[in-house]
C-alpha cells in the first residue's frame, strides 16, 4: 500500500512539474515572438499584430501594437496601429481601455478619414462596460441593473450620428439606439414598480410620466400610461386618472389593465381598493391585495 501511494505521489508530482514546464514554455514563446517582432522592421511588426488580431490573440496584439507605436511614433503604420488598438482592447474585453484609446485617437486625429470608427467603438465599449465575463454566460435582465452605461452608449452613438450621419456605422448605431431607448424605458417601469411596492405613488407617477414624455415610440409607453393612471387613482386625482385611462384605451386597447369593456382594472380602481372575499371575511388577515405591478410588452406589429 505504501509503495502504491508513493508511486501515485511521484506521478502527480511529475505531472505538476510537466504542466509548469509547458506553461513556462508557452509564456516564453509569447515573449520570444514579441522580442522577434521588436527586432523586426515597422512593416513586420505591423503584420505580426495583424496575425494576432486574426487569431483573436488580443493580449499579444495589444502589446505588439503598443510596441509599434513606441518604436515608430511617426511611421507609416502609427495612426492605423492606434486605431486598431481600440479594437484590440475591445476584443480583449478591456472596455475602459478601449474608450480611452478611442478618445486618444479622436484627440490626436480629429480629421482622420476613419475617425467615425473610433466614435462607433466608444459606443460599443460603453454599452458592454458593465457586462463583465459572467454576463456573457448567464442571461440577465440588463434593465434591472444600473443603466448609466446604457445612457453613455446612447450619447456616444448620438454623437456619431450627429457628426457623421453618412458613416457606414450609422445604420447599426441607429438600431442600437432604438434598442437602448427601449431598455432605458423598461428600466423606468421597473423603478416605478419598486416605488409602488414602497407606497411612493408620486415617485411612481413621475417615472411613468417620464417614459410617456421622453421615451415615446418605445413599447414601455403603454405601461407608462397605466402607471400614471394607477398613481393618479392612488393619489385621489380621479379626473386625471380618467383622462389618462382614455389615452391608454385609445392607443393600447389590449393592455392587460383594461377589461373587455375598456374599464381600468387593477388592485385599486375608480371604485377603490379591490379585495378578495377571503380578505374581506378574514378582516384583512389573509390574502392581502398585492401592490400594483406592470410588465406589459406588446408584440410588434
Amino acid at each position: 500500500m505504501r509503495s502504491s501511494v508513493n508511486k501515485m505521489y511521484r506521478t502527480l508530482t511529475l505531472g505538476a512539474l510537466t504542466a509548469c514546464v509547458v506553461a513556462m514554455l508557452a509564456a516564453c514563446s509569447g515573449n520570444d515572438e514579441l522580442e522577434m517582432a521588436a527586432d523586426s522592421g515597422e512593416q513586420q511588426i505591423y503584420l505580426e499584430a495583424q496575425r494576432y488580431l486574426e487569431n483573436d490573440s488580443f493580449d499579444l496584439a495589444i502589446r505588439t501594437l503598443q510596441m509599434l507605436e513606441s518604436r515608430y511614433p511617426f511611421g507609416r503604420y502609427a495612426e492605423q496601429a492606434q486605431l486598431e488598438l481600440v479594437f484590440a482592447h475591445y476584443g480583449g474585453r478591456e472596455f475602459e481601455a478601449a474608450i480611452e484609446a478611442a478618445n486618444r485617437f479622436i484627440r490626436l486625429h480629429p480629421q482622420h478619414p476613419n475617425v467615425d470608427y473610433a466614435y462607433y467603438m466608444k459606443g460599443l465599449a460603453a454599452y458592454d462596460i458593465d457586462g463583465g465575463f459572467l454576463a456573457s454566460l448567464v442571461p440577465t435582465d440588463d434593465t434591472k441593473r444600473d443603466v448609466g452605461h446604457m445612457k453613455e452608449a446612447l450619447a456616444e452613438f448620438a454623437q456619431l450620428l450627429a457628426r457623421f450621419p453618412d458613416s457606414p456605422y450609422a445604420p447599426d448605431a441607429r438600431l442600437r439606439m432604438v434598442h437602448l431607448r427601449n431598455m432605458l424605458a423598461r428600466h423606468e417601469i421597473h423603478v416605478a414598480n419598486y416605488y409602488f411596492r414602497r407606497g411612493a405613488y408620486m415617485a411612481a407617477l413621475n417615472r411613468g410620466r417620464y417614459v410617456v414624455e421622453n421615451l415615446e415610440q418605445t413599447p414601455s409607453v403603454a405601461d407608462g400610461l397605466a402607471i400614471m393612471a394607477q398613481a393618479y387613482l392612488l393619489l385621489g386625482l380621479d379626473d386625471l386618472a380618467i383622462d389618462t385611462i382614455e389615452v391608454l384605451k385609445a392607443n393600447y386597447p389590449n393592455h392587460p389593465n383594461l377589461d373587455d369593456n375598456g374599464e381600468y382594472t387593477s388592485v385599486y380602481t375608480l371604485q377603490g381598493l379591490q379585495r378578495s372575499w377571503i380578505n374581506k371575511v378574514s378582516l384583512g388577515l389573509f390574502d392581502p391585495p398585492e401592490p400594483p405591478q406592470f410588465n406589459y410588452r406588446p408584440k410588434p406589429n
